[in-house]
């Protein structure tokens, strides 16, 4: 089995006070360590405590405050986001009053192909964990997907049995997030997908590409592509917004 690079400490530490933050257990307000106390609990230098905090004043989770220390902030009462949720498709099949179904169709631990921009994206030059997933409905074909994780960011994964576990669902039950993206785009089903999907060849696909990161770690790419006449995007909105 090959060696899997371990975190290095800076995201170690990142990792495990966003983990604290994401949770609930450090509250908006609430005081970090000092640095002196980073210090002695990771056995680190004072300058790797601070590119961490310093990093994390920068993303928006903390506040630095000199003298004072560092605090979990408070989100502005002036900030506007526009955002799309991460659905649970399983979840989201069975509240529509359907059976939901999986397959597995493959499975690779492997090296990131320097041709796909996605996969250099996630690992650069490293290893990760490819999955293709086949999502039904009432035993019927409802979207395909293709999904790419970084085990170096969630190394639980590569023990995860995926064919048991869709893994859309797995990963918003054990792993934070800190920032997603989305693309949305339409196509037609070619060959292959029309014959997984059982329709005709060209059947018109929404496409959802995500990304996910923790912190400045990339976590998963996901491209989904759902039969457009199963799937609706809805976003709620008031007025008022930019």
């Amino acid at each position: 089995m090959k060696n899997k690079k371990a975190p290095s400490l800076n995201q170690r530490i990142r990792g495990d006070i966003e983990g604290r933050i994401l949770s609930g257990e450090w509250a908006p307000g609430f005081r970090i360590p000092y640095e002196h106390e980073l210090m002695a609990q990771y056995g680190c230098s004072r300058m790797t405590v601070n590119k961490v905090l310093t990093a994390l004043a920068e993303s928006g989770m903390i506040e630095r405050r000199r003298r004072a220390g560092s605090f979990v902030a408070r989100q502005s009462p002036h900030l506007e986001q526009v955002a799309l949720e991460i659905p649970d498709i399983a979840l989201a099949v069975g509240e529509r009053g359907h059976r939901y179904g999986f397959r597995l169709l493959e499975r690779q631990q492997r090296r990131a192909n320097a041709a796909l921009p996605e996969e250099v994206r996630l690992v650069d030059s490293g290893e990760l964990l490819a999955l293709r997933c086949l999502h039904l409905a009432d035993d019927r074909p409802l979207a395909l997907e293709r999904r790419l994780i970084n085990p170096q960011a969630v190394p639980d994964t590569l023990a995860v049995d995926f064919s048991t576990h869709p893994p859309g669902s797995w990963l918003l039950q054990n792993v934070s997030w800190t920032r997603g993206q989305h693309r949305i785009s339409a196509v037609a089903a070619d060959a292959a997908e029309a014959a997984l999907l059982q329709v005709p060849l060209g059947t018109a696909c929404l496409v959802i590409d995500r990304e996910t990161w923790l912190g400045e770690q990339p976590i998963t790419w996901v491209r989904q592509k759902f039969l457009g006449d199963a799937y609706d995007l809805i976003a709620r909105f008031a007025p008022g917004g930019r």
